[in-house]
């Protein structure tokens, strides 16, 4: 069986899978760090590859940009593919000054503008969170890599250029601990929940609304480096 969005086959995907939003990112990541990969999808170039990482079966397709993109891809991942594991990997906006830039962002649960996750439990507000197991394999790890770690409430936004200022456009949220902002945590773990699976989002802070400061190209290479490292384990692993 395929998709319009997946010529894979079944079988192609490993049951653990990491989710960057870019394409050539998925790539580098397969060529980067998997054994043997192959590429398994290249539907609008949206591309998806499995191998192995230290001997285990692990694949990587890229989401697109944004929680309506990565809705398509994760839900065929589950349905069609039969992923278990989801993990986002990405990088994030900094809402909170102790945040600095190159460290690694948990998402423990994921604040949201979309109505994706909105406009499906009225009259309730679903609170969108990571798979505990998920959070805390990469919380250990990454202590025990000596990454600099933070774990707490993310922004999916729908939203990139706001009609408001710099921080003004997200409000309330600032008073009440939301540590990044990205654009896919969100409907992932909403898609997992709904499916039963476990999903995690791990993002790197490459650039601060508060302070303004940014890493350049190679320090984020750099950094991007540590968190892939990081996600396979987890992903592999936990």
């Amino acid at each position: 069986m395929t998709t319009p969005h997946n010529h894979a086959k079944p079988g192609d995907y490993a049951e653990a899978v990491l989710l960057p939003g870019d394409p050539l990112r998925a790539k580098w990541i397969a060529e980067t760090f998997f054994e043997q990969p192959r590429e398994v999808n290249s539907v609008r170039n949206c591309l998806g590859f499995t191998g192995t990482w230290k001997g285990k079966p692990v694949s990587v397709q890229a989401s697109g940009m944004g929680q309506p993109s990565l809705s398509i891809y994760v839900h065929e991942l589950i349905n069609v593919y039969g992923a278990k594991t989801l993990i986002r990997v990405g990088t994030c906006g900094g809402l909170n000054a102790r945040v600095k830039v190159r460290d690694v962002v948990l998402a423990q649960a994921a604040s949201t503008d979309s109505a994706i996750v909105k406009g499906r439990f009225d009259p309730y507000n679903f609170a969108p969170i990571a798979d505990f197991g998920l959070l805390r394999a990469a919380a250990d790890k990454a202590d025990a890599k000596g990454l600099k770690v933070h774990a707490g409430n993310m922004l999916s936004s729908d939203i990139f250029y706001h009609r408001e200022p710099g921080l003004e456009g997200y409000g309330a949220l600032l008073d009440h601990g939301v540590i990044g902002v990205e654009m896919e945590a969100a409907a992932l773990y909403t898609l997992a929940a709904r499916f039963g699976v476990r999903a995690l989002a791990i993002c790197t802070m490459t650039d601060c609304l508060i302070t303004h400061e940014e890493i350049s190209a190679e320090q984020r290479q750099t950094s991007l480096v540590d968190m892939v490292e990081l996600a396979l384990d987890v992903a592999v692993e936990a």
